[in-house]
């Protein structure tokens, strides 16, 4: 239906070697084995399958330790979604062409919703990622000792350092496209990824939403005695709240759009996200000077001691494959002809994610003592 396939879409679909036309508005079922590419697969039963392991986590923090933080953030991050990415992929049913335009538009995986534009791994990547990012910095310590605030910000720095790693694999791949043509919204960019959505998209978005949950549900007189409903409403505010929270962060940014005003907008988002990297490395460190004086370490439950390495360990296999393709591309394009993205911001993202994951693990360790030497 031409509606759903605008000639913008079209092509970014075309591109990635599918096509738009007919595609059936509610579902559709593909091959696994039959992708565009190979590693597909692998990436829908890593993100698929850590949103259920994180569910199956949040529920128990929930019904076992009268904890709703996890299952809020869970469900809030879903309801995100669905207030998110319909104008994303539709900007024209939402009179935003003007305004935003088409950004991006996803591959075809093996199930695939709204038009073939949303991916289940898409659905569940959000709420995999945050809790995720959620959980290790609750083993550190950060939220109980310094509080929702400086929890949330360590909790977007540890976004931006799991979601670039994939973000900045993503184009090559073909996981999904860029639109070249919207410089408003994807200029500037790193390597190929645009840096309003390196902020907005992969930090913003998780620290506002686990400010807005922890708030919500979180406070002392709300564990135990919240009801399901209560939960549920301010589930449902935190979701839709957290892209209100992005168009405020992105005021300072967008106040150099323009062509002419590119170097000016470029600095701003730098600067915001260099900021973000020194709070959330600050916070990071002491979080780890802290493991000597706390009293005993946080229980460490068992989604925060594998999935975070799971999902590192198998994204720098993703990276591992994409390498010579990468290294044999020329002025930033593939012989496939997709873009690259930038190795060295992705390198730099898998130090900071190995520190958090090592930080949690040390944090949540027993701690020996030494066993006094008799004479």
């Amino acid at each position: 239906m031409s509606y759903a396939c605008d000639s913008a879409a079209e092509r970014l679909a075309e591109g990635l070697g599918f096509s738009c036309h007919d595609a059936d508005p509610v579902v559709e079922f593909r091959n696994p084995f039959g992708l565009e590419n190979a590693t597909m697969p692998f990436l829908e039963l890593l993100v698929i399958g850590g949103a259920v392991f994180a569910l199956i986590h949040a529920w128990r923090r929930w019904r076992r330790d009268g904890d709703p933080v996890n299952i809020s953030l869970w469900f809030a991050s879903v309801v995100y979604l669905a207030v998110i990415e319909p104008p994303l992929y539709f900007p024209g049913w939402f009179g935003l062409e003007k305004d935003v335009g088409l950004i991006f538009s996803h591959n075809v995986f093996t199930v695939q919703f709204m038009y073939d534009r949303l991916p289940l791994y898409i659905v569940a990547f959000y709420p995999a990622l945050s809790q995720l990012a959620y959980e290790l910095v609750r083993a550190l310590g950060v939220f109980a000792r310094r509080g929702p605030l400086a929890g949330s910000l360590t909790v977007a720095f540890a976004c931006q350092a799991f979601y670039e790693i994939f973000d900045q694999l993503g184009p090559q791949l073909k996981w999904w496209a860029w639109n070249p043509d919207n410089k408003m919204i994807n200029e500037p960019a790193l390597a190929s990824v645009p840096m309003n959505s390196m902020f907005l998209f992969a930090s913003v978005s998780f620290g506002a939403m686990t400010y807005l949950v922890v708030r919500l549900v979180g406070a002392k007189d709300g564990r135990g005695t919240l009801t399901g409903r209560q939960i549920s409403l301010r589930t449902l505010a935190a979701g839709v709240l957290t892209p209100w929270a992005m168009t405020i962060a992105g005021l300072p940014s967008n106040a150099f759009r323009g062509e002419d005003q590119r170097g000016i907008q470029q600095a701003v988002l730098g600067t915001e996200l260099a900021l973000l990297w020194i709070t959330g490395l600050y916070l990071l460190a002491e979080a780890w000077r802290a493991r000597r004086t706390d009293p005993a370490p946080t229980v460490s439950p068992q989604f925060a001691r594998t999935y975070p390495a799971l999902y590192l360990g198998v994204h720098i296999a993703l990276w591992a494959v994409a390498s010579p393709s990468y290294f044999a591309a020329l002025d930033g394009v593939t012989e496939q002809g997709t873009p690259i993205g930038s190795l060295w911001y992705a390198a730099l993202c898998t130090v900071a994610a190995t520190g958090l994951i090592v930080a949690a693990v040390r944090a949540t360790s027993p701690r020996r003592t030494a066993t006094p030497v008799r004479s």
